[in-house]
């Protein structure tokens, strides 16, 4: 007699779900999450939530020791995986057991753990490493400079490829604990707060900690010896500024601009809301770039940005990116608009708060400088193409666009969107589309095609100003020279160049 054995709906399923997966249901880990410009930048497979990473660095040889340590979850059965990475690698180990590993492409580290990777599941990865980052070439360039005392890493849109292993693309971020040990004497800046610092057998470690999600590119490390002073804001922000020791001649007007971080960045919270992070400041060592650079809640400044005196500007420009770019990040390096417009805009508020020129009338002198021939206006800021991307025209079309908007909607809806898009938008990542989406909801107008004019059409709009230019062009403010046309030709150029 053959008897049926009723099993009950709940236990079928979870009957079902103990089935192991086959070896067929685990594959490889994208090399890259196809980003429209970098479509090798990042990986799939993953996600990460954090790095510690405990290095070791002497400035007299620029050998650089690690050990990386990532936390993720698994976003998929992963056979293997990779993470971008261009120093020597000695030994990998996927949740405390090795793993094997081989360097491949420009920049990739396969990794094949002992063992695939459930979907879903929480693992843990740590990578040995050494090597001198300033020798590792990707496309003819080095994200790491050397100093005559030390080391710094600040680049856009790669640089942790040079020092830690890591899933390196903006969508994925990460909160980071950096401990580097450096020679005595010899100061260790990164990002977030020092939570503490200790000595021992000529060696001094500072241990530090940025405790909000943060894009790989916004993390930064300089090795060298500074001055460093220490503010805070009035609701107690700690504010961490450094100035190299040896900068010369631009020391003066370096300090003068980067100890207003303060002051600055009590203004932008009056304009964007509250600050993102867990500290602020910046620094400026003593490497010959003309560039300045976001990194998350410390920017970097070249010191060739305080070639002709004091720049707070740039300072405005760089701590605006904290809410615009770092807290609320692209999700794709097309959307560089969302970074970049906006901060350059944040200058012509300063310039307004500052009785320099009202953003109207920055906004008038700039259009006026370019002809409806000028090739400025073939650059597309919502998607200027990865040989476009730091061209001037993102910036100063980019900041064109806003002052048309605030026309269009008037003061009181414009500051409401400037407001609640990164209060809304808080540690995420957005494009130019979500923007646009955002505005129409938040105004209850239909501004596609306005958008569409200011950052797709490649003619010169008309005019966003609500009357004619006022400023005479012997008595215009000083703007920053025209950018380098990609990002790799800033490596050989003088030009201040605010990202």
């Amino acid at each position: 007699m053959r008897h049926r054995i009723l099993v009950p709906g709940a236990v079928a399923l979870s009957l079902l779900l103990a089935i192991p997966a086959s070896a067929a249901d685990f594959t490889p880990g994208a090399p890259g999450v196809g980003d429209s410009y970098y479509p090798e930048s990042g990986n799939g497979g993953y996600d990460v939530s954090h790095y510690d990473l405990r290095l070791k660095y002497q400035p007299k040889t620029d050998l650089l020791e690690g050990t990386a340590t990532l936390l993720a979850k698994t976003t998929q059965n992963l056979s293997r995986f990779n993470l971008d990475f261009g120093l020597k690698v000695s030994e990998v180990r996927v949740n405390g057991k090795k793993a094997s590993f081989a360097a491949t492409g420009k920049h990739e580290l396969q990794v094949t753990p002992a063992a695939p990777l459930e979907k879903g599941k929480e693992i843990s990865v740590v990578v040995r490493y050494a090597g001198k980052p300033s020798e590792v070439k990707i496309d003819g360039y080095t994200a790491w400079a050397r100093t005559p005392d030390g080391g710094v890493v600040a680049q856009e849109p790669d640089s942790a490829v040079w020092w830690f292993p890591s899933n390196d693309h903006p969508t994925d971020k990460a909160t980071y604990d950096i401990s580097v040990s450096v020679p005595d004497g010899t100061q260790a800046i990164s990002n977030g707060v020092l939570l503490s610092q200790s000595s021992k057998l000529g060696w001094t470690r500072f241990n530090w900690r940025s405790d909000k999600p943060q894009a790989t590119y916004l993390t930064t490390l300089a090795v060298g010896k500074f001055d460093i002073t220490k503010d805070t804001t009035a609701n107690g922000l700690p504010v961490i500024n450094a100035i190299s020791k040896d900068l010369g001649a631009n020391s003066g007007s370096a300090r003068a601009s980067i100890e207003r971080s303060t002051e600055v960045t009590e203004w932008l919270e009056t304009v964007f809301g509250p600050y993102p992070f867990n500290s602020v400041g910046g620094y400026v060592p003593n490497v010959p770039a003309g560039y300045a650079l976001e990194t998350q809640t410390r920017p970097f400044y070249g010191k060739k940005a305080f070639d002709n005196g004091t720049n707070v500007s740039v300072v405005v420009h760089e701590l605006a990116h904290q809410w615009y770019g770092d807290s609320v990040s692209l999700k794709d390096w097309k959307d560089i608009w969302v970074n970049e417009g906006f901060a350059r805009y944040s200058q012509w508020l300063w310039s307004e708060k500052e009785g320099e020129g009202t953003a109207q009338e920055l906004a008038d002198y700039v259009y006026a400088q370019h002809p409806a021939d000028d090739s400025f206006w073939t650059v597309k800021p919502g998607d200027p193409g990865p040989d476009n991307q730091f061209d001037i025209a993102v910036y100063d079309r980019g900041a064109l666009t806003l002052q048309a908007l605030r026309n269009k909607v008037g003061d009181k809806a414009f500051f409401g969107l400037l407001k609640s898009w990164p209060t809304e938008n808080r540690y995420g990542n957005a494009s130019v589309g979500d923007f646009v989406k955002f505005a129409e909801r938040k105004t209850g107008k239909p501004l596609a095609e306005f958008f569409d004019t200011w950052l797709y059409q490649p003619v010169k709009p008309g005019a966003p100003a609500a009357k004619k230019a006022k400023i005479a062009a012997q008595q215009a403010p000083t703007l920053r020279p025209a950018q380098p046309k990609s990002w790799k030709q800033i490596q050989a150029t003088n030009h201040v160049h605010e990202h």
